[in-house]
């Protein structure tokens, strides 16, 4: 009996499910709180396509969140994880196109927009010249020769996947 049950234990002792569902929230987690760290802390201003992968991260975090509202092992708890999974890797396939825009690989498809409303014609030509311009396809730092992007993707991707391999594996147990 011991050891059917530590066959079926993951890392640290812990369930494949209970893993997956960590994982589902503590990546996105981490991956937000680093964008807004390296914004607000750093000094870097994010472009476009940087706020898109911003997005389902945050519908990550709220998604896994709700998988806690229920038992680790359930069919709503699961159904929570993987739709959390899908939107980390929403977020990993957006942070390839966004590296791929960076090396010049594809062609970005931003545009800047500015909305005027209200202010006079000095006060919108104060606010544009105060707003920096950040351009989608230039990296602005890189760690280990691969940009904010690149990590985005790297890291979203193989957590999404490792949160369905570990969600499938608890299924079959």
């Amino acid at each position: 009996m011991a050891n059917a049950l530590a066959a079926n234990r993951g890392t640290a002792g812990f369930d494949p499910a209970t893993l997956a569902r960590l994982i589902a929230l503590l990546l996105p987690v981490g991956l937000l709180g680093g964008a807004l760290f390296s914004q607000y802390v750093g000094g870097l201003h994010p472009c476009e396509m940087c706020y898109w992968q911003r997005w389902p991260h945050g519908a990550a975090i709220l998604l896994a969140a709700l998988a806690f509202t229920a038992p680790v092992n359930s069919s709503r708890s699961h159904f929570f994880v993987l739709a959390a999974a899908l939107a980390i890797a929403v977020s990993g396939v957006i942070g390839v196109y966004h590296a791929g825009v960076e090396a010049k690989i594809f062609e970005g498809m931003t545009t800047c927009t500015a909305s005027g409303r209200g202010l006079s014609a000095a006060d919108l030509l104060k606010q544009i010249s105060r707003a920096p311009i950040v351009r989608c396809d230039e990296v602005q730092f890189r760690f280990l020769g691969i940009s904010m992007a690149g990590w985005n993707a790297i890291l979203s991707l193989g957590g999404a996947a490792t949160i369905l391999i570990l969600s499938l594996r608890s299924r079959r147990a």
